[in-house]
């Protein structure tokens, strides 16, 4: 049976790149937009449970749209669901920068003393058309300050994670806004350039299993995965605490197993396909 998650196909329309591989009524090409509000929900059926969240500048291919719902499959990383049709726009202008910060916001003018208009969180990808002082100007309208967007991706996963310290925990959350384990990592290795599966099991089958623990590394539990931060510490979003923190590898293997969550079930190294920014 097929992994919905990874499935573009409802139960009308699939991707005619599936055909042969899965029946349905019909096929289609699908159609490109993009995210256009700073998150998007992306759900396992219309007004639905959350699966995951797909930010700003998040390119798709829509398979269905239905009764104000898009059935659409993720670029990055082939995550498949429904969000609202509305958050999608077929202006796909050539992205040149992302937010490097943990989160950034938008102002209507290049002025930090004027009231911001919406706000970006790592990773949101954007066009950048013009620069003004500390500000930089976006196609899709507003200003971000130039201090928290690059042109390139980040060099060490580690950092990036931990610059998410204390970020609330949320099931299926992609965002400095809200962030489970899978959401963390995956944000981790997209802002480098690693491509990166969005859930945790699907991490785990991704990667290649080492048995020497380095920097960067994936921990994983059935249903969890941590980062190893290479000084005997791992960064994870955990309802433990209800936010991302860090915890002694060691105790935190040791608790996990004590609470009944567990075993553990080894290191993997996440690498091999890199990303377009």
């Amino acid at each position: 049976m097929s992994d919905r998650r990874a499935t573009p196909a409802t139960d009308r329309v699939a991707l005619a790149s599936w055909r042969g591989r899965i029946e349905r009524p019909d096929y289609t090409e699908g159609e490109a937009a993009r995210v256009a509000v700073p998150l998007a929900e992306l759900l396992a059926q219309p007004d639905g449970a959350r699966d995951r969240q797909l930010n700003f500048g998040a390119d798709v291919t829509v398979i269905e749209r239905r009764d104000g719902w898009a059935f659409v499959q993720a670029g990055r990383d082939g995550y498949c669901g429904w969000v609202f049709e509305c958050d999608l726009s077929v202006e796909m202008p050539a992205i040149t920068h992302r937010v490097s910060a943990p989160a950034t916001h938008i102002y209507p003018v290049p002025d930090m003393k004027q009231r911001e208009t919406g706000w970006l969180s790592m990773n949101a990808r954007i066009s950048v058309v013009e620069t003004q002082g500390r500000f930089a100007r976006l196609a899709t309208g507003g200003w971000v300050p130039v201090q928290g967007i690059g042109d390139a991706f980040a060099a060490d996963p580690v950092d990036l994670a931990e610059a998410l310290i204390g970020t609330p925990y949320l099931w299926g959350g992609n965002s400095r806004a809200g962030i489970d384990c899978s959401g963390l990592v995956q944000a981790a290795l997209h802002g480098c350039g690693i491509a990166c599966p969005g859930d945790a099991d699907m991490q785990e089958a991704a990667f290649q299993q080492v048995e020497r623990i380095e920097r960067g590394d994936l921990l994983f539990w059935p249903g969890h995965v941590a980062m190893a931060c290479g000084d005997g510490r791992m960064i994870h979003a955990t309802a433990w605490k209800m936010r991302v923190i860090h915890e002694d590898i060691e105790s935190g293997i040791a608790r996990i197993d004590a609470a009944g969550d567990g075993p553990f079930r080894g290191a993997r190294r996440a690498g091999g396909v890199t990303l377009d920014l």
